[in-house]
């Protein structure tokens, strides 16, 4: 199928070249280093990690500069680099209460217990270009914030006391990897939410806004929103118990949602849940509000025909690796199935235009056949 591209492997190897002459660019200009990507792009930093698939802000922010900024290119280095590491074991599910946060808001209760931290956030901010950052002015410094309590509660907890949000039930099995193991219909909401995590955030957010445009019923306020750094902890066999490893900065949302009740359950709030690797809001919120809107079916609710509840649409269609490997193989060499096309439309068109060409009338006004009359005449 390729045999007929002459001078391939050069060509190739010259298009390798100029991708890294393109990738650096002027010269002149200092070159960026990881460490500021790392640094100064770290919201870019953070999603490659998440739908990467791999926590390691280094290792993300050269898949940043590789891919000359192009993120879902970035996540694509970062899962075939992932698939390379080997595997000593897992960690335990870490504890979302001990976040130490440097951003935690609820738009449900204004005196949330533990307070509010708006933390580092674009909410408040004019959308005006700061043309001070072209000039490379220094930073002001933010005042230091307060000692942060080693525990902050989750809000959903003063729900659950009352008995007003419907109740999560912890599974003692460990759920499958879905970097793994293949995806598989109908799938569990911990895989569900593995698929979220990791998906595209354009694709996450269109879909939870679809749900917020009607497609779905599924109006929700976030509940509780926190961002901040968590310690993971592995069990060491030899130990006997679980010991720190490091930590890790993740976003986590609740949201609650009305429910006005089914044949099994009682009227009460429900909630959707997201989280995700780094400082990514937008994702986690997205997350949220698409996981619930595919919770219908545990629930007892109609399935209204939304996109966001389709399980099969959603979850097959929020990986971009997946879904950037099978759109852009369109644009390699397909000569030989196209002359195969080519020649077949060609076929039809000689078909069809035979088909279609008059019919020469050889019969005179009087019925007899032309060619008999000559006949004819000719005797």
């Amino acid at each position: 199928m390729y045999v007929a591209v002459k001078g391939g492997e050069r060509a190739i190897d010259n298009a390798h070249a100029w991708l890294a002459e393109e990738r650096r660019g002027d010269a002149s200009v200092d070159e960026l280093s990881v460490p500021q990507i790392r640094e100064q792009l770290k919201l870019a930093v953070n999603r490659v990690m998440a739908e990467g698939s791999l926590y390691d802000p280094d290792l993300a922010a050269l898949a940043i500069k590789q891919a000359r900024g192009d993120l879902i290119e970035a996540i694509f280095l970062i899962r075939a680099y992932r698939t390379t590491l080997p595997r000593f074991g897992g960690s335990v599910p870490i504890e979302t209460e001990a976040m130490a946060c440097d951003r935690r808001v609820s738009a449900t209760f204004k005196d949330a217990p533990g307070g509010q931290m708006l933390g580092p956030t674009f909410d408040y901010t004019h959308r005006l270009l700061d043309f001070k950052l072209a000039a490379e002015g220094d930073v002001p410094a933010a005042e230091e914030a307060e000692a942060r309590d080693a525990q902050t509660p989750h809000i959903m907890s003063f729900l659950d006391r009352e008995g007003l949000i419907q109740p999560e039930t912890d599974s003692d099995t460990t759920p499958p990897d879905l970097t793994r193991t293949p995806l598989e219909l109908p799938a569990t909401r911990d895989l569900r939410l593995q698929s979220l995590t990791r998906g595209d955030e354009g694709f996450i957010l269109g879909m939870a806004y679809s749900t917020q445009r009607g497609y779905a019923r599924n109006h929700a306020f976030v509940a509780e929103l926190r961002i901040g750094v968590v310690p993971v902890e592995m069990d060491i066999p030899e130990l006997g118990f679980a010991i720190e490893i490091g930590e890790i900065e993740v976003t986590e949302c609740e949201t609650v949602n009305q429910f006005q009740g089914s044949k099994t359950q009682p009227p009460q709030f429900t909630r959707g849940y997201g989280l995700v690797f780094g400082m990514s809001e937008r994702k986690a919120i997205s997350m949220a509000l698409v996981d619930r809107a595919l919770r219908w079916k545990e629930l007892g609710e109609d399935n209204l025909g939304a996109p966001a509840q389709d399980e099969e649409f959603v979850l097959y269609h929020a990986d971009n690796i997946q879904a950037t490997g099978f759109l852009e193989h369109i644009k390699l060499p397909h000569y030989v199935d196209f002359q195969s096309e080519l020649e077949l439309i060609r076929k039809l068109r000689r078909e069809a235009q035979a088909n279609t060409a008059p019919q020469t009338d050889t019969s005179d006004a009087s019925g007899g056949s032309l060619s008999g009359k000559m006949k004819e005449a000719a005797e």
